[in-house]
């Protein structure tokens, strides 16, 4: 008989995968000027007890990305992977990037300390410029497009940055703790190299649109839809997006690491295409003109050059299925199939920024402002994109603030339910003012990229630069995440007790 099991939420948190689980030795050897001329690294990726399909590869891509943005021309990074005895990593989203971004700029706010340089003009001096694309990094990866210093600039515009510098050195001399900061990213998306889509329109003109990668919330069926609305240009309600059915979608490769734009959205356009073609061989066919003076405009087929000469989508839709309407060859029926690979990956990238202010009682971090400027190439839906940012950036900001999974000396799960895990409450996500750029690839039709993991990937390293710099009147140069209250409170009380005994040694 049929069975269901439904696992209650302590089962979750007790066998399900979990993400991030990295530990790096990184060192950057830089010039006098801060131009980063190598970094060496060593990433130990915690990978539990036995390993899924995907573990492995976490702690890899970490390794691969750590030259992140930036123009860095040697590299040498080792990648270990740790058998212990918790569950399994895997793909969280991110998976894998946030670590390398949040390692690779945190470097680069400790190179700026170390030379005394402001850590916006450090990154502006080794970014990579817009000229060098395709960029291979010294790990080998090729980089399709980018315009970092744009996606910088954009940041800081929106941060209103020279306002919140000026802001932070009065805060500093009224003695709050007021902090900045900022990161670069670049990560690695589509990686899966193929989908397939199916395109069919009905007699009537309605498009039924069936892709192999499936929406769990994203708002692929609008993305899909527009993409389809647009090529052929109909009506958006004359689009159906339908999922999941494997009778009429027998392959898929799905949806996972920011792919379903970029390789289920081309596969579509190459459907579309076909359709388009097939379309105008029946157009010349009706009109008795040339196939290759056919033109498709305003939602009609036309005779190019000959006015009132036009039939439209629905017309030819049904003439589609009338074997006396075909021109010679041409079977019945107006569907395709797209197929689309790519070779390589496609790299989205960013810049984020943060302004935070920590209360010296409490150690509560409080974020005053947050930017995100997003670059993943062509951009179907803004609202769409905007949503997977804001949603990515509240996980971003939560893995840099409060998440954490707890063990006690036992090996036992002290946070195993939403009583005791750290999450972040609506009061305390920030408005996320956020900004999309288009640095289009070239490794696909739409020139798309990919967004839905961004925010995790930019926000964690902006947020915990701002809280260091917030710390930096107290010596401190690095904290690991997640910085709870009472870990930074600790900080404060030390720095506190050493001032005390200094004031009484003098």
């Amino acid at each position: 008989k049929p069975v269901k099991w439904v696992e209650d939420r302590r089962e979750n948190f007790l066998a399900a995968y979990q993400g991030r689980g990295v530990e790096a030795d990184v060192e950057m050897a830089v010039a006098a000027d801060g131009k980063i001329l190598a970094v060496r690294g060593r990433i130990v990726g915690d990978l539990g007890a036995y390993l899924y399909a995907p573990t492995a590869s976490r702690p890899i891509i970490t390794a691969m990305l750590l030259t992140g943005a930036y123009e860095i021309p040697n590299a040498r990074v080792e990648a270990i992977g740790l058998a212990t005895n918790k569950v399994p990593i895997g793909p969280y989203r991110g998976a894998g990037r946030p670590e390398a971004a949040y390692i690779v700029e945190r470097m680069l706010d400790l190179v700026a300390r170390e030379l005394a340089l402001d850590p916006v003009e450090v990154r502006r001096r080794n970014l990579i410029p817009s000229t060098r694309f395709p960029y291979e990094t010294p790990t080998g990866l090729v980089y399709d497009s980018g315009n970092y210093e744009r996606a910088l600039n954009r940041a800081l515009e929106l941060l209103d940055f020279d306002k919140w510098k000026k802001r932070r050195q009065e805060a500093r001399a009224a003695g709050r703790l007021l902090g900045i900061g900022v990161s670069v990213y670049v990560e690695r998306a589509a990686p899966a190299v193929w989908e397939r889509t199916d395109v069919r329109v009905d007699p009537d003109g309605r498009v039924r649109v069936r892709p192999g990668s499936s929406s769990h919330g994203q708002g692929h069926e609008t993305t899909f839809a527009q993409i389809a609305a647009d090529n052929l240009q109909v009506d958006l309600d004359r689009i159906t997006v339908e999922f999941g059915d494997t009778a009429q979608m027998p392959e898929g490769m799905g949806t996972f690491g920011s792919r379903s734009t970029t390789l289920g959205g081309s596969a579509l356009v190459l459907a579309l295409d076909e359709i388009r073609e097939k379309a105008s061989k029946i157009a010349a066919h009706l009109m008795e003109a040339a196939q290759g003076d056919i033109e498709h405009a305003n939602g009609e087929f036309a005779v190019r050059g000959s006015a009132g000469r036009s039939v439209s989508f629905d017309d030819i839709a049904a003439a589609a299925y009338r074997p006396e309407s075909l021109p010679p060859g041409v079977d019945p029926g107006l569907e395709a199939t797209g197929r689309f690979r790519m070779t390589n990956p496609v790299f989205p990238f960013g810049a984020y920024a943060a302004v935070v202010e920590v209360e010296r009682e409490t150690g509560q971090v409080i974020i005053q402002r947050f930017v995100a400027v997003d670059d993943a190439g062509r951009i179907i839906n803004p609202l769409l994109a905007e949503g997977q940012v804001i949603g990515a950036t509240a996980q971003g900001l939560g893995q840099a603030l409060v998440e954490e999974v707890v063990y006690d000396e036992n090996g036992q799960m002290v946070t195993g339910s939403l009583t005791e895990y750290g999450l972040l409450r609506a009061p305390q996500v920030p408005t996320v003012h956020s900004d999309l750029l288009e640095t289009l690839s070239p490794l696909n039709p739409l020139g798309a990229k990919g967004i839905g993991e961004a925010g995790t990937i930019g926000a964690p390293a902006a947020v915990v630069n701002a809280v260091i710099d917030a710390l930096a009147p107290y010596g401190v140069l690095h904290v690991d995440v997640p910085l709870r209250p009472e870990k930074i409170w600790r900080l404060l009380s030390r720095g506190r007790s050493a001032e005390v005994r200094n004031r009484q040694r003098d």
